[in-house]
């Protein structure tokens, strides 16, 4: 790969104010610690009467100390607040060179009545819509309740993303979430389309996502009761993919025709004597099913919560995963999450804005930040617990890699790969295997990126 291409895209941006700021207050707060510590040390050598108050005095100096050494500890990610900065490009000048690889999507779900269906349906369609090779993207739901109603819901979603990405993609919609683009807070993404002809699809589009809420307004009323309710705790493994039924009309059964990400439905086994370590066990389900079947270098991991608001950000994240700089050792990009909605009297920072804004951007000096478990784009190598200076990572993964070849090799069909998934989707899978106790990623030498875009 020439690194040439690859120039402008990143650019370690130092914030000076906010350095000088940050400095300044650690300086006028560490001489008020040490005025204090003064303090406490003279009422132990210079007062008289220290023996009568000792303990009590101890106890507080000591509780003053682990606090400040908590305070100082924290410190270390304003010194020196460092963002990569992104620079404005054509598009077509940010692409590198080789084909992009691929990208697995895992998106988790427990419970159709805490997490609403239609919310977490408008989530999947936005990785759907990410603007990336469709072949190259895949996408994988976890149900770890096995609702009735949220497979019918995936499906609805699947039937409705016939029309959506290609609408977003032949007038270049970046918000990807159709939840948020009809949203009368947001009429802002509507402004892009101009033409009248555009209006009309756009108002075609409107009744179509109408009639997904419908649909799936229909499904909660018949799957709603304890049936569903007892399922949650007590199912089988079931790995399904996506496929939409053929249409009568003729203009919806072109739509078959459009060439949209893999989907793959999967809840996994559950049985109340097992125990299932919630959204940690998801995932790892998630990482050996989808490694059976499409094995993408790259997975992005979203909260069914969390949907994609830039339909670029696959391609900012493979942007720093391939860039010469990081190959090796980057391990994941963090993208902050955002917060709509939100109430102006935010007192409570509800939005976590400090961490995104503040401490994080400090910590991509010191070899980045750490998971905020959702809207990141991690390197699969790194979950395996290899170091990334490792010379012979290779040969961990080596029985793998015939796995997924003999596969290619017998020509088995995705539908046979969906037959070892069910396999891997069991609850005693992990009985007697080493899942979950490797070392951190930043303990193995990885680094990691948090990474926003600055205009």
């Amino acid at each position: 790969m020439d690194s040439e291409a690859w120039q402008g895209v990143y650019v370690s941006h130092v914030r000076p104010l906010q350095t000088l700021i940050n400095r300044a207050q650690i300086l006028l707060h560490s001489i008020a610690l040490l005025l204090l510590i003064f303090y406490r040390l003279s009422f132990f050598f210079l007062n008289q009467q220290s023996k009568q108050y000792f303990f009590p005095w101890l106890l507080v100096f000591t509780s003053e100390l682990l606090l400040a050494f908590i305070w100082l500890l924290g410190r270390a990610s304003r010194w020196r607040p460092q963002i990569p900065k992104h620079i404005l490009l054509p598009p077509e000048k940010l692409r590198p060179q080789l084909p992009p690889p691929a990208i697995d999507v895992f998106i988790c779900t427990a419970d159709p009545e805490k997490e609403p269906t239609l919310e977490v349906m408008n989530t999947l369609i936005s990785a759907m819509t990410l603007d990336y090779p469709p072949d190259k993207l895949h996408i994988y739901f976890s149900d770890d309740a096995g609702s009735p109603l949220t497979l019918h819901g995936v499906r609805e979603a699947r039937r409705f993303s016939r029309w959506w990405v290609p609408f977003c993609r032949k007038y270049g919609i970046t918000q990807p979430c159709p939840q948020a683009y009809f949203s009368p807070a947001r009429e802002d993404h509507r402004h892009d389309i101009s033409r009248d002809d555009g209006f009309m699809e756009q108002k075609l589009i409107r009744e179509k996502y109408e009639e997904f809420k419908d649909g799936i307004r229909d499904g909660t009323k018949k799957w709603a009761g304890e049936a569903a309710i007892r399922s949650r705790v007590d199912h089988p493994a079931l790995v399904q993919i996506i496929r939409c039924n053929n249409d009568d009309e003729g203009e919806v059964k072109s739509r078959n025709e459009i060439e949209l990400p893999l989907l793959v439905y999967v809840s996994r086994e559950k049985k109340p004597s097992h125990p299932h370590h919630f959204k940690a066990g998801a995932l790892n389900v998630l990482l050996r099913v989808s490694g059976a079947m499409s094995n993408s270098p790259y997975i992005l991991v979203l909260d069914c919560d969390m949907y994609c608001n830039d339909s670029t950000s696959a391609r900012q994240a493979m942007h720093f995963h391939l860039h010469p700089h990081f190959s090796n050792s980057l391990s994941f990009v963090q993208f902050p999450q955002k917060f709509y909605n939100v109430t102006r009297n935010d007192i409570y920072d509800s939005q976590l804005r400090s961490f995104f804004t503040v401490e994080w951007s400090g910590m991509n000096n010191l070899q980045g930040p750490i998971l905020s478990g959702t809207c990141f784009y991690i390197k699969r190598l790194s979950l395996f617990g290899i170091s990334p200076h490792d010379k012979d990572s290779s040969k961990h993964i080596q029985d793998f890699e015939k796995f997924i070849e003999s596969m290619k090799e017998n020509n088995r069909s995705r539908d046979f790969a969906v037959e070892e998934a069910q396999h891997l989707a069991s609850c005693t899978y992990e009985n007697g295997s080493k899942w979950g106790q490797k070392d951190s990623i930043h303990k193995l030498g990885f680094s990691t990126i948090h990474w926003w875009r600055i205009s």
